[in-house]
This record gives C-alpha cells, sequence and structure tokens, in this order.
C-alpha cells in the first residue's frame, strides 16, 4: 500500500505496533456507536489483532485501510479506509456493489484539529489519481460530524439511502474532476 502525505499528516499501514492503538480506539463508544447496524465497542487485545491484520489485508494497490499520524510527532490519530462498499441484500455476507467507499475513525483526542478533513481529501486525491470516476462515503444520519467532513472534502449530499449495509445511511458522492 502507498503511504500518502499531507502538509500535517502521514497515512500509512497498519502494523503489529499499532494494535495497542486499534484497541483504544475501537474501544471508545464515542468512535464506535455509528458504525455498522450494530455498534460494539472493542473488547480485547485480541479483537484488536484481528482488527489490525484484517485492515492490512484490505491493500490491493489502490484500495486499503491507513493509519493516520502526525507526520512531526508520529502521534496516531485514526483511521483513513478506501474499500468496497457491500450492497443491502437478504444474504451474509453482503455482497460488492460495485462502488467504492471512502471513510474515516478518528481517536477522540484528535477531533476538532481538521485532521479528518485533511487526510480524508487526500484519500480521495489517491482514488481519482488511481483511476477511480466515483467514490461514496456513508453514514449514520446522526453522525454530524462525519457528514461536514463530507462536504469539506466536496462530496455531494445525495440524501439518506438504503443501497448499503442494510442500513439507512446518509450518501454522500464525489465524482472524478475533470481533466
Amino acid at each position: 500500500m502507498h503511504t500518502l502525505t499531507t502538509e500535517r499528516l502521514t497515512l500509512r499501514p497498519w502494523t503489529d505496533d499499532d494494535v495497542d492503538f486499534a484497541l483504544d480506539l475501537y474501544s471508545r463508544w464515542d468512535v464506535v456507536q455509528f458504525l455498522g447496524t450494530e455498534p460494539r465497542a472493542m473488547t480485547d487485545r485480541e479483537e484488536a489483532v484481528e482488527r489490525v491484520a484484517r485492515f492490512r489485508g484490505a491493500d490491493d494497490s489502490l484500495h486499503g485501510v491507513w493509519l493516520a499520524t502526525r507526520r512531526t510527532s508520529g502521534e496516531r490519530l485514526g483511521t483513513l479506509l478506501l474499500k468496497q462498499i457491500p450492497a443491502s441484500g437478504p444474504v451474509l455476507p453482503l455482497e460488492p456493489s460495485g462502488e467504492t467507499e471512502i471513510g474515516w475513525h478518528m481517536h477522540p483526542d484528535s477531533w476538532g484539529h481538521g485532521y479528518a478533513t485533511e487526510a480524508a481529501g487526500r484519500v480521495l486525491e489517491h482514488a481519482f489519481a488511481g483511476g477511480l470516476e466515483r467514490v461514496v462515503a456513508v453514514t449514520n444520519p446522526r453522525n454530524t460530524a462525519s457528514q461536514r467532513v463530507a462536504l469539506r472534502i466536496g462530496m455531494e449530499h445525495l440524501g439518506q439511502s438504503d443501497r448499503f449495509y442494510n442500513a439507512t445511511c446518509e450518501l454522500f458522492l464525489a465524482e472524478r474532476p475533470a481533466d
């Protein structure tokens, strides 16, 4: 997976050294409350080990799951992802929809500094440079902070949709800029 950078951030692959941060991040209700149809806080280190392994396996040179860190200190800030989004449907596991999703899960200590917007904007640039024509984001209807990030990175709000994850979500779309 490509390491991506911005003025303040490095977005890099997750490593085994990041397991404790994953546990800290995903054990917080304020982080996970809007994730999935049945949110659940992570409870043990083994779950974090499995999550980091899954993140590391998500790389296909365009898609991936990055750990956002501060460039100067290496402080871990949160997760950025670019992945195939599953379509809603009656059979589990859900089948891919053919769309690519961008998402972010930031540590509460990093909220309010523009890191999610900066990192997500860079991942969106990476997506379009890699040839994607469109990228979607979905949020829980109550997750107004993530909705603001989507708008700040230039995504268009398309209203509510039940097309993905067997859930009603706010749907956002970014299309590749014309050359």
